[in-house]
């Protein structure tokens, strides 16, 4: 499995920005895929996880304002974030996970200014 994440920027606090992730590869085999961040600094943590099913899951600090998606047959995963702030600023990773591997796309930078 091969991903590809995109849609990173600058925005101002209170803004919004779309990531998108592209899977490519074996993406029949996959459980679950996430959105992760790691701010300056700190240890990457988890952002917001989809299932196959369809079930999410996100951490308590961009609940009600960060919405994951994917696209059918598994193709696309996005991170709508919305209200913005400066403390989400962080490299933005893509995750999906199979049976027996986990695949990590290469980051994309979220920079949000006060």
């Amino acid at each position: 499995v091969q991903l590809q994440a995109s849609g990173g920027g600058l925005v101002q606090a209170g803004g919004s920005l779309s990531l998108s992730c592209a899977a490519s590869g074996n993406i029949f085999s996959i459980s679950y895929m996430g959105w992760y961040r790691q701010a300056p600094g700190k240890k990457r943590e988890l952002v917001a996880t989809i299932t196959s099913g369809g079930s999410t899951n996100y951490a308590d600090s961009v609940k009600g304002r960060f919405t994951i998606s994917r696209a059918n047959a598994k193709t696309t995963l996005y991170l709508q974030m919305n209200s913005l702030k400066p403390e989400d600023t962080a490299v933005y990773y893509c995750r999906a996970a199979t049976s027996g591997m986990d695949y990590w796309g290469k980051g994309t930078l979220v920079t949000v200014s006060s």
